[in-house]
């Protein structure tokens, strides 16, 4: 499926924003304005979603007994096992501490394992969130939002990666909850993403809800997109937390994002101020430095939108209130180029 011009959603209200923090609708009518009531909208590009499964005959029963390596890696699994929602693939199980069974397991039929998703080392991948490097605190409150309904995706349909984290958050006991907290806040966080500034991009497909680019599928023009892909869509797919992903950015991304969290850019308030120098967190804060560009956009357009009501995002309201999207698009390329 070679990837569109995103249609972009437009709107005849204007929704207050009340939300600020880091974790992961609206409908067609929704639609966002900057403090200058230029118009900002929810960009399609921004939540890839994986096309329909084709309609083929099942693997034979020798390829899907067939053991499955990663470069670097020890373990082996099965084809079943990576696509189990209760099993954490851990493919480097001597690099962390022992799995909580929530982390590992999850609890069937309803609480799915939050390695499946996070990642045993909690780095995460483009379409969630990265937990490694946040305090217990702030995940036990952004589950919670998620059971309240204050925290939802931006995207106005359906969207896996954030639908499954709302289920899991209405059926997730609090003692489960907080071992998971506890195990991901001592992990440490690994740059997720290499930022380039490009004019132009590949032609792009839709893997495991990231970009893959097209084999000999050509070039066209980034237009104002942040683009996170998989560079190798075989590691993605077995959900190595290890791999970087790449990150296309329009040209002057980064210069402009680093002005904006600095200062401001005259536009809005600077990022520093609460996030810390380098980005990487102050106190309950969290840090946003080398996590996903294309999740941190995501998270910028959520707070704009009021998908994400939380209490304690309060101080987010004035910051997106003026930020138009190739401004976000700077401030998260920015970020996520930053060391952790």
């Amino acid at each position: 499926m070679t990837m569109r011009r995103a249609r972009q959603i437009t709107s005849s209200r204007l929704l207050p924003v009340l939300a600020a923090g880091l974790l992961c609708g609206v409908t067609a009518a929704d639609e966002l304005t900057t403090g200058k009531d230029s118009p900002l909208e929810v960009p399609a590009w921004l939540f890839p979603l994986n096309p329909p499964a084709p309609a083929t005959a099942a693997a034979p029963a020798a390829d899907a007994g067939r053991a499955l390596r990663l470069p670097g890696a020890t373990a082996t699994f099965r084809e079943a096992e990576l696509n189990n929602l209760f099993f954490a693939p851990d493919w480097r199980p001597d690099s962390h501490l022992p799995m909580p069974a929530i982390v590992a397991r999850g609890r069937a039929p309803q609480v799915f394992a939050c390695g499946y998703c996070h990642s045993p080392t909690g780095q995460g991948r483009p379409e969630n969130a990265s937990l490694a490097g946040l305090t217990a605190d702030y995940i036990v409150r952004q589950v919670a939002d998620y059971r309240s309904g204050a925290r939802r995706s931006a995207w106005h349909g359906p969207y896996s990666p954030t639908d499954k984290m709302a289920q899991v958050s209405q059926h997730v006991t609090d003692e489960e909850l907080a071992a998971a907290a506890a195990y991901f806040a001592q992990q440490r966080l690994t740059s997720r993403a290499i930022v380039v500034e490009r004019a132009t991009v590949p032609q792009m497909k839709v893997v495991g809800f990231v970009w893959v680019a097209e084999p000999d599928g050509g070039e066209e023009p980034i237009a104002g997109r942040l683009l996170e892909t998989a560079p190798d869509p075989v590691r993605h797919e077995r959900r190595d937390d290890t791999m970087r992903y790449l990150a296309y950015a329009p040209p002057g991304s980064l210069q402009r994002g680093e002005a904006i969290a600095r200062s401001g850019g005259e536009v809005t308030l600077a990022c520093t101020s609460c996030h810390g120098e380098g980005l990487r967190g102050a106190g309950p804060v969290p840090p946003l430095a080398g996590r996903s560009p294309t999740y941190l956009l995501r998270q910028l357009v959520a707070f704009r939108n009021g998908a994400r009501a939380g209490p304690g995002g309060q101080p987010m309201r004035p910051v997106v209130a003026s930020l138009a999207i190739d401004q976000m698009v700077a401030v998260a390329a920015y970020a996520a180029s930053l060391p952790p």
